[in-house]
């Protein structure tokens, strides 16, 4: 036997041989589920094994020679068992239950059973031992822990006070011992009614007040017995009560009676004027029998079209009566003892048309396109014995209308309908529908009503919204499309302004960084007169007269470069005698091709003037010695360019603007 678990190898008892046995098996799974080591006989299950599937395998095994699978000795059978393991809950395939059971029952009265099954081995071990309990429905119930009946816990439950219980069911394998697999069921249990109430009633003497002008007292004797009597309960009776009712008529002055319940007049419109329509009669009824008057109550015939006799109750007619202006007429007549008490009718009257009347209308006018179209009904002020029958149908030319149609209900109403979806206030806001209507009568009347029809604005469950004019208005031929379009074209225009306005902003800010350390804070540009020589506060002039110290690579500080290159090597001091143009213009050559240089001017440093210099310093602002100790001819033979200055030198000057450009 072999576990429902088991995947380890388990070996038969195989004569081992030598190395030229073969092992082979055949049989149930062989190949799938179980397979064989050819060599040492050791049998492997490839998969979990479930009882509830297969209980046991057949095999069988051989040796046979792995040369030539000639069999070295018979095959032997044998048969795997699967032992069960608790992999199953029980369950309950019947429910969930519903029972009854009769009130007042005595404790252990059955009331029914359940039943769960496990589909674990019941013979073997405790996997399908199963143990039945109550989760809920204490203390009215108990159940039998092994057989699964259900009975009654609690004495005397009234199913006045509580008719329906509702009790829940466990079932518990393993014996109901921990780790056990369980499943729930619910079990309804109603109460049914027994005849355990005698009739009571509800007040033992009664006293009503009748006419007294018919008889003054009356005496009942009344009994009340339950002839269904359970004979569980017959020491609780006896089942019958009994009461004494005194019935005393009081006298009292009572207001006049009309001698009908109801009065209904019908009255032709072309009644003559003053022509009887109706009478009215009324009685007191107490024994003095007090004689009765007439009127009509005012409020009720404000135009005054009625009037009646005070004497007789007979009812005139004042003005002429249109049944097409109303067709109705309630008033109501006021009937007084001539000593003080009045009584109160409303009569109710109806005017029969004489002639047919032509004038058909439709009670509802105008209606919201939605997903669904009003139901509509015709009104006739005439009044046919065999009631109303009318016949709808749409002009000649509005037959193939487009969007709406029209169908007869069974209840003499007319439904409108739409042909199709999609109507927008846009394209057309109202919708005209004439319709003709036409009567039953002989010969038949006709009219046509217009129904209006407007579009309004719904949600997508159909609830009209809001049938107000749009907050805007389209333009005619402009689609949503388009509008987004011209939107979207709007905002692009907003967004090119503002970068538009930013790029401005950020051009005129000055484009070199204030930095302390940069050299070229010493650029100062100033309008009034310089101090001369003498003025060399505002100048650092240490970089001019160290030419050997820019040899290597200055970074730049006024812009920062997008790309990083690498740094030229520093120039070797230029040896005299090399003309300074030809100089100055290999440096422009330079600084123009440089892709860090910014488009605008720079203080470039150039390490021209160094040590051996013939000329010496051009600057004066360090010179110990004044203009008129210096001799300024030298200049001349330099050039053009430097004639001019020394002109400027050799006048002697006293006063000399500064003006500082970069090159």
């Amino acid at each position: 036997s072999i576990s429902e678990e088991t995947i380890e190898p388990f070996k038969l008892n195989l004569d081992p041989g030598s190395s030229k046995i073969k092992y082979i098996l055949s049989g149930d799974g062989a190949g799938t589920i179980f397979v064989i080591n050819d060599k040492t006989g050791d049998i492997h299950a490839m998969k979990r094994l479930d009882r509830e599937e297969k209980a046991e395998y057949t095999l069988t095994a051989q040796a046979v020679d792995r040369d030539t699978n000639k069999p070295l000795e018979p095959p032997s059978e044998f048969i795997i068992k699967v032992q069960d393991i608790n992999d199953n809950a029980p369950e309950f395939v019947d429910g969930p239950y519903h029972a009854t059971v009769p009130e007042m029952s005595v404790v252990g009265t059955f009331v029914t059973k359940v039943t769960a099954t496990d589909a674990d081995d019941p013979v073997y071990g405790n996997s399908a031992k199963l143990v039945y309990s109550i989760l809920e429905g204490q203390p009215y119930f108990s159940i039998e822990p092994h057989t699964a009946i259900i009975k009654t816990a609690l004495p005397n439950m009234d199913r006045e006070a509580k008719e329906e219980y509702f009790v829940v069911i466990q079932a518990k394998d393993m014996g109901g011992h921990m780790g056990g697999l369980s499943g729930t069921t619910t079990v309804t249990i109603t109460l049914t009614d027994v005849n355990d109430n005698p009739p009571k009633f509800a007040q033992s003497k009664c006293h009503y007040p009748l006419d007294f002008e018919t008889k003054k007292s009356y005496t009942l004797k009344v009994e009340a017995a339950n002839i269904h009597i359970d004979p569980r309960f017959i020491s609780g009776g006896p089942f019958k009560d009994t009461a004494t009712v005194k019935i005393v008529v009081e006298d009292a002055d009572e207001p006049p009676v009309f001698s009908s319940p109801t009065y209904l007049l019908e009255v032709h419109e072309n009644a003559a004027i003053n022509s009887v329509i109706g009478q009215v009669t009324a009685h007191d009824p107490d024994v003095s029998s007090s004689p009765i008057r007439f009127s009509i109550d005012r409020h009720t015939d404000l135009e005054r079209q009625f009037n009646i006799n005070a004497e007789d109750g007979k009812i005139t007619l004042a003005t002429p009566l249109d049944r097409e202006t109303n067709m109705w007429h309630n008033i109501t007549i006021v009937a007084t003892e001539t000593s003080k008490y009045l009584s109160v009718f409303r009569l109710g009257g109806t005017i029969l048309s004489k002639v047919g009347n032509s004038v058909l209308t439709i009670r509802k006018y105008s209606r919201s396109v939605c997903s669904v179209i009003q139901i509509v009904s015709a009104v006739d002020k005439d009044d046919p014995k065999n009631g109303h029958y009318f016949l709808y149908s749409l002009l000649p030319e509005m037959v193939n209308n487009p969007n709406f149609t029209i169908k007869k209900n069974e209840d003499n109403t007319l439904s409108i309908l739409a042909k199709h979806n999609g109507f927008s206030r846009q394209k057309q806001e109202v919708y005209l529908l004439p319709i003709i209507i036409s009567d039953s009568g002989n010969p038949p009347m006709s009219s046509t009503s217009t129904l209006t029809i407007r579009v309004c604005g719904c949600s997508s469950d159909g609830i009209v919204q809001s049938c107000n004019v749009e907050a805007y208005v389209l333009p005619i031929g402009l689609s949503m499309g388009a509008l987004i379009a011209i939107l979207a074209c709007i905002i692009l225009l907003l967004v090119i302004v503002v970068l538009f306005v930013t790029l401005r902003r950020h051009k005129n800010e000055p484009l070199i960084i204030k930095d302390d350390e940069d050299v070229r804070e010493n650029i100062i540009r100033y309008d009034d007169e310089g101090g001369g020589e003498e003025d060399t506060e505002a100048f650092d002039i240490a970089t001019l007269q160290n030419p050997d110290g820019i040899n290597g690579f200055l970074p730049r500080k006024d812009i920062k470069p997008d790309l990083q290159f690498m740094p030229r090597q520093g120039l070797a001091p230029v040896p005299n005698g090399v003309d300074v143009d030809e100089f100055i213009n290999v440096r422009l050559h330079e600084a123009d091709n440089d892709p860090t240089a910014p488009p605008y001017d720079s203080i470039q440093i150039y390490g021209y003037e160094g040590r051996g210099s013939a000329a010496g310093s051009l600057s004066s602002l360090e010179s110990s010695a004044s203009d008129s100790d210096q001799n300024f001819d030298y200049l001349s033979e330099w050039g053009p360019r430097f004639k001019r200055l020394g002109e400027l030198y050799s006048v002697g000057e006293n006063n000399l603007y500064a003006n500082t450009t970069s090159i």
